[in-house]
């Protein structure tokens, strides 16, 4: 079984964001990038299939060379060989076209991709993914199972989970679930050492049209300033409550 699992370039959670150029450009000066953790979760349960049923990883990211460093920590972790697409992931749209591309011409029968990224949480890629390359295509997934070309899958639906049965060539939106969070892995330094010597190919993009792109970008307003009352001035509360917060 051959796998391709797509990883995307993230902003740490834990990094300050800023704007420049009028808000309409994201500033990357001094911000810390890692792999998406939607992907995080996926790559983790590809090295699964690897060391239990001998399959091939392989990782993908559209992306500049700046995303490489993410790639290579893909490789400590586990994954076979890494490939990426020379151009900007600015569009879901392109960036699936793009992928597409990869996956039609390396022939794959599993390919991991995230929920969604947590930069500009478009949710997009995966489905359109599945409708490029003609995979089924199971969103949301929390669970995973291949036995020969035939899959079982079990995603999260409003309310509760779903397990569906499917088939290979499959295309999955993986998220949080799809194993443990303690399962999840850090490269160790043999694993860095040899990722230093797998292929990490560099590919020209097909280029795809973007067909979105973003005129600004805003912060979420700063909170407001609190009022402190006396636990026992029950009618200041309520007064606050009804004509400042207007909440009652």
């Amino acid at each position: 079984m051959k796998i391709l699992v797509c990883i995307s370039h993230v902003p740490d959670t834990t990094s300050k964001i800023n704007f420049t150029d009028g808000d309409t450009k994201f500033d990357t000066n001094g911000v810390q990038y890692v792999i998406n953790p939607n992907d995080e979760f996926g790559l983790t349960r590809a090295m699964w299939f690897k060391e239990k049923q001998g399959a091939s990883v392989d990782v993908v990211n559209v992306g500049g060379p700046e995303t490489e460093p993410t790639l290579r920590k893909a490789l400590a972790i586990g994954a076979d060989s890494a490939i990426r697409v020379n151009t900007a992931a600015t569009d879901g749209y392109a960036v699936a076209k793009e992928l597409a591309n990869v996956v039609t011409s390396g022939g794959y029968d599993l390919v991991i991709a995230g929920r969604e990224s947590i930069d500009y949480n478009g949710g997009m890629v995966p489905g359109m993914l599945s409708a490029l390359t003609g995979a089924n295509f199971v969103a949301n997934c929390i669970g995973l199972e291949v036995d020969g070309t035939s899959a079982k899958a079990v995603r999260e639906i409003d309310g509760g989970k779903e397990t569906v049965a499917t088939s290979l060539p499959l295309v999955i939106g993986g998220q949080k679930g799809l194993v443990e969070e303690s399962d999840l892995r850090i490269p160790n330094m043999r694993g860095i050492m040899m990722a230093r010597k797998k292929p990490l190919n560099v590919v020209e993009p097909t280029g795809a049209n973007a067909e979105t792109a973003a005129s600004s970008f805003e912060k979420p307003a700063p909170k407001g300033a609190v009022k402190l009352v006396e636990p026992d001035n029950i009618d200041e509360l309520i007064n606050l409550l009804h004509n400042e917060a207007k909440v009652i």
